[in-house]
């Protein structure tokens, strides 16, 4: 029987591993003492809860990632308003505002003042048209005016969608998201999230149905090299070990890029990856008790602010998680101001409408600073992603850093999981 060795337990392995255990064999090497990668929970004991190492919102179009989520058993793990709604709030002009899209590809909510970016002109619409259209070069920037719709919308969606400038960004790479999610209406568009977390919908329930299986996860296992022989791979080193692989075995390669180029640049002549990275500061806040909002935010349960250093606050019990993308540009900031500057971005945004009065001191909180959460999303690194199929015969690669047609993010992990399996003809 095929066994399909799986090196790398985020996302992009698991997706591999979901794809394909009913019809092989499939062993997990994780390097780390959990799965999951930059999309888990875990239990923080400065703050005594458990939070997501970050925060991810999905959208309806997310195909891929439902269909994952439908193969573990987890769909129902989601929650969100049910409609295309997204609460906003400009820190700058104090003025919030939900954007209400309609659920058809006809742009009707553009049209209506109480649904649509205040101060937008309807002029501003052709942008996304052009977005859609743009060159492999193209960054962000070149197709954003100065109107209050791309301050207000496409500029912080972009950079959250991105994590990268829109100075820098891949306007291509942003017309990708674009034609799956705004060009096909608000259906395609409704927010979801965890109802627990990160771990209780992605990683727990997969690996539970792997090992269900009869598949074997292996956390705290690093697979340092390959050996190679005949263009195919025939053994992993972990450690002192060698794992010798037969004839049928095949290998998904789903760690992050930089293992990459350290394990396969030696065996792949010519071998290219990502090389440049941006960081997503999350920050989370623990208060007494449970957080209850009135209005928009108690249906949508978070809110993105635009005019400040925090983009989205999410509403999690206890918690008030608080994400920052694109984090490279923060880097000189100390931590302790950041934490001061966003509490009161969120004083100003969440306060009024939550049950409770947030006190104006600091709360118990835990900054998280993924250094490398993504690739740059620029037109140069986006070059340097490579495909899932390689020269060796037995090898396809797998991660949100691959050639996925989108950014790193959730649906690119997991598209790439499924595309390596394809890779290997299986």
């Amino acid at each position: 029987m095929t066994h399909v060795h799986i090196i790398g337990g985020g996302l992009a392995g698991l997706s591999a591993a979901v794809d394909v255990i009913g019809r092989a064999g499939v062993t997990i090497y994780e390097a780390g003492p959990a799965c999951g990668g930059r999309a888990r929970s875990y239990y923080d004991k400065a703050l005594g809860a458990r939070i997501d190492n970050g925060n991810h919102l999905l959208l309806s179009a997310n195909k891929a990632t439902f269909r994952y989520l439908g193969l573990i058993g987890a769909e129902k793990t989601l929650t969100g308003p049910g409609a295309p709604l997204f609460p906003w709030f400009d820190l700058s002009a104090n003025l919030g505002w939900t954007l209400k899209l309609s659920k058809g590809r006809v742009p009707f909510w553009a049209f209506a003042r109480n649904r649509r970016v205040p101060g937008m002109k309807l002029s501003e619409l052709a942008m996304l048209g052009r977005i859609l259209k743009a060159g492999p070069d193209a960054t962000v920037s070149e197709y954003l005016g100065d109107g209050m719709m791309s301050q207000r919308l496409l500029e912080p969606f972009a950079i959250s969608a991105l994590n990268t400038p829109v100075k820098t960004a891949s306007a291509a790479l942003l017309g990708a998201i674009m034609r799956e999610t705004l060009a096909l209406g608000g259906a395609a568009c409704c927010p979801w999230y965890p109802a627990e977390g990160l771990s209780e919908s992605f990683v727990d329930p997969a690996i539970a149905h792997i090992m269900r299986l009869q598949g074997e996860v292996r956390c705290g296992t690093r697979v340092s090299g390959v050996d190679v022989t005949q263009g195919r791979v025939t053994g992993l080193r972990i450690g002192n070990e060698t794992i010798a692989l037969g004839p049928e075995d095949k290998v998904v390669f789903a760690a992050p890029s930089p293992v990459a180029r350290t394990v396969l640049e030696a065996h792949l002549p010519g071998f290219e990856a990502p090389d440049a990275y941006e960081s997503i500061i999350n920050v989370h806040y623990r208060l007494p008790g449970p957080v209850q909002a009135r209005g928009m935010l108690n249906k949508v349960g978070f809110v993105g602010l635009v005019g400040g250093v925090a983009e989205w606050v999410y509403l999690k019990g206890e918690i008030l998680s608080v994400t920052v993308s694109a984090a490279n540009r923060y880097a000189d900031r100390d931590n302790d101001e950041l934490i001061a500057t966003i509490w009161s971005e969120i004083r100003q945004a969440v306060g009024p409408v939550l049950v409770e009065t947030l006190p104006v001191a600091v709360p118990p909180v835990r900054l998280v600073c993924e250094k490398r959460a993504t690739f740059a999303a620029t037109p140069a690194q986006d070059r340097l992603r490579p495909q899932a199929r390689t020269a060796l015969e037995n090898l396809a690669l797998a991660g949100d850093w691959t050639q996925t047609g989108f950014p790193s993010t959730i649906e690119g992990a997991i598209r790439s999981g499924s595309e390596a399996i394809r890779a290997l003809g299986l």
